[in-house]
């Protein structure tokens, strides 16, 4: 949630949002981890950076504190799976 709320501290050109909303959830598998954000806000703009941003960052602080178990593992398939609102409307992976 904090990666979420310092997106525009940590992209540069991202400008900060009034978020109203962040969650971050994860499913765990046997080998791996999926993590999902959503963010909302009011503003008249797109919000995808920051779920993305908290996706990273969560992802990020799971390495960190498995690293001393395992230094091989992989980060991959981060994408956006939906969004609504903005200039650009609607966009389902």
């Amino acid at each position: 949630i904090q990666g979420a709320k310092r997106t525009a501290d940590l992209v540069p050109l991202c400008h900060p949002l009034p978020l109203t909303k962040v969650t971050v959830d994860f499913e765990t598998g046997e080998a791996d981890v999926v993590i999902r954000a959503t963010a909302k806000t009011r503003a008249v703009t797109g919000v995808e950076m920051e779920a993305l941003t908290g996706v990273q960052i969560a992802l990020l602080t799971i390495y960190d504190m498995c690293k001393a178990i395992d230094k091989k593992m992989i980060i991959t398939d981060v994408h956006l799976l939906a969004k609504s609102g903005g200039k650009s409307g609607e966009f389902t992976w």
